[in-house]
């Protein structure tokens, strides 16, 4: 189900608790709201549809890919760049990673690890610091 975009900045500065199996609809959700957002957006945290569980979708290409409960455990090659969020006004420069390493839980729960660079990897961490209840 598609859901409204949460633009509380006070509800968005929260850390997000861990996401567990009774969590799948969330996740769904996220997934349908990415997609009805497709032409000006690229990645969500669960936080950005109401719900505080660490969650993210990422648009990476020719998919959609879920992540229950991301955390970067390797990152290299520091930038700064500018980004823009669904729930915020305007652009605002920020430091990021060229690569990163990436455990998370699949849409089934099962444990993946993985390593994304450039422009994937700058959504997820942008996605991630959403969990963390930091904004751009």
């Amino acid at each position: 189900m598609v859901k409204p975009i949460m633009r509380d900045i006070f509800f968005l500065n929260q850390p997000s608790e861990p996401a567990t199996e009774s969590d799948r609809k969330t996740g769904m959700d996220l997934l349908d709201t990415l997609k009805a957002h497709e032409e000006e957006c690229v990645g969500m945290a669960a936080n950005m549809i109401g719900v505080r569980k660490n969650i993210i979708a990422v648009h990476m290409g020719f998919m959609n890919v879920l992540m229950y409960n991301p955390k970067i455990i390797k990152k290299s090659g520091a930038y700064e760049t500018e980004e823009g969020c669904l729930s915020l006004a305007g652009v605002r420069k920020c430091m990021r990673y060229q690569e990163i390493e990436v455990q998370y839980q699949d849409v089934n729960f099962k444990q993946q690890q993985q390593t994304y660079s450039g422009w994937i990897a700058q959504i997820i961490q942008h996605e991630i610091d959403h969990c963390r209840g930091i904004l751009i």
